[in-house]
C-alpha cells in the first residue's frame, strides 16, 4: 500500500513539474516573439531607451481653424486610427548617442546650425558640439533624419528587434496622450513650464537675441535643452513630447493632409523634406503645440534637432 501511494505520489510531482515547465517555456517564447501587451514599460538592453508601449486607439489628426498659431498643413482634420506601438519614453539622450557612435563607428557631419551672438548659423559641430553645454541625460542634438535613421538601424542590429523613427500620426497620437486639447496640458501656453522646455523668462534672461523672441510667460529653469524627464510626463507616460528638441519622423513633407493615410502609417513621397514635430527649447507660444509641423532636409543638422524611436509590438 505504501509503495503504490507513493507511486501516485511521484507520478502527480512529475506531472505538476512537466506542465509547470511547458508554462515557462510558453512564458518565455512569449517574452522574445513579442512585447507582452500588459507590461507597458521596457527596455531591450541595459543601454537602449526605455520604451512606453502605446494602445492602439483613434484621433483627430491635425488641428482646427480656430487653433491660435494654426499653419495651412495642419489640415483638413481627419480621424486616424493607430495600432498600438511602442515609443521611447524619452528623446534619445547624448549619452545613448555617443555609445552607438562609438560602436558603430559612426561619423555625423563636422557642421550644425548654432545659436551664438543672437543668431543662427550654419558653423563647424555637431552632436558633441552644438554651441551650448549638455551632458549625457540630455537630448542628442544637431542631429539629421539621416543620422536618427542609422541610430535606429544599429538599434535593430544590437537588439534583434525592428526600431524605426514614429510616423507622424504615430507621433501626434502620442503627444495628444488622450486629450483633444492644443497641448497635452491643456490650451494655455503659460503653463508649459510644468510639462516643457520651451521659449520663456530664463531663455530671455540667458540667451542673446532671446528679447526679439515671442516667449512664454513661465519660467522653466533652463536655457537651452534640459536632462530628459525632468519635466512632467503626458497621460501616455512619455517625457517632453513638447519643446527640448523638435523630433524627426519617418514620413516625407506633405503640404496638407488630403489623401493622408489614416491608418497611422508612415506617408512617403519624394524625401525631399522629412517631418519635425514637437518644438524645441526656442519655441515660442504658437510652435509648442501638438498639431504643429515643421520640415527639413533630412541632411540638415540643427542646435534644435532630436528624436525618439519607434518600435512595433
Amino acid at each position: 500500500m505504501q509503495k503504490l501511494l507513493a507511486l501516485i505520489a511521484a507520478t502527480f510531482y512529475l506531472a505538476c513539474a512537466l506542465t509547470q515547465a511547458q508554462a515557462a517555456d510558453q512564458t518565455n517564447a512569449a517574452k522574445t516573439s513579442h512585447i507582452n501587451k500588459s507590461t507597458k514599460t521596457f527596455r531591450d538592453c541595459a543601454s537602449c531607451p526605455k520604451m512606453r508601449v502605446i494602445a492602439s486607439g483613434s484621433f483627430e489628426m491635425g488641428s482646427p481653424d480656430s487653433e491660435t498659431g494654426r499653419s495651412e498643413d495642419e489640415g483638413p482634420p481627419q480621424k486616424v486610427t493607430v495600432s498600438a506601438f511602442a515609443l521611447s519614453k524619452t528623446e534619445i539622450t547624448r549619452g545613448q548617442f555617443a555609445t552607438f557612435a562609438k560602436s558603430a563607428k559612426y561619423k555625423s557631419g563636422d557642421t550644425c546650425w548654432t545659436l551664438e551672438d543672437g543668431n543662427f548659423e550654419e558653423r563647424p559641430g555637431n552632436w558633441s558640439s552644438p554651441g551650448f553645454s549638455q551632458d549625457d541625460h540630455h537630448p542628442v542634438t544637431c542631429i539629421s533624419w539621416n543620422d536618427a535613421k542609422a541610430y535606429a538601424k544599429w538599434l535593430s542590429r544590437k537588439t534583434g528587434k525592428k526600431y524605426r523613427l514614429p510616423s507622424e500620426a504615430e507621433w501626434e497620437y502620442a503627444a495628444h496622450g488622450n486629450t483633444n486639447t492644443v497641448r497635452y496640458w491643456g490650451d494655455n501656453p503659460d503653463e508649459a513650464c510644468k510639462y516643457a522646455n520651451v521659449a520663456d523668462q530664463t531663455a530671455l534672461a540667458q540667451i542673446r537675441g532671446a528679447p526679439a523672441w515671442s516667449i512664454h510667460k513661465c519660467t522653466d529653469g533652463f536655457s537651452y535643452t534640459a536632462p530628459v524627464g525632468h519635466f512632467k510626463a503626458n497621460a501616455f507616460g512619455l517625457d517632453d513630447m513638447l519643446g527640448n528638441v523638435l523630433e524627426w519622423t519617418e514620413d516625407s513633407y506633405h503640404d496638407n493632409y488630403k489623401d493622408a493615410p489614416t491608418d497611422g502609417s508612415a506617408w512617403q513621397g519624394d524625401g525631399k523634406k522629412r517631418v519635425l514635430r514637437g518644438g524645441s527649447w526656442n519655441s515660442a507660444p504658437e510652435i509648442a503645440r501638438s498639431a504643429m509641423r515643421d520640415s527639413k532636409e533630412p541632411a540638415l543638422r540643427f542646435s534644435l534637432f532630436g528624436f525618439r524611436v519607434a518600435r512595433v509590438p
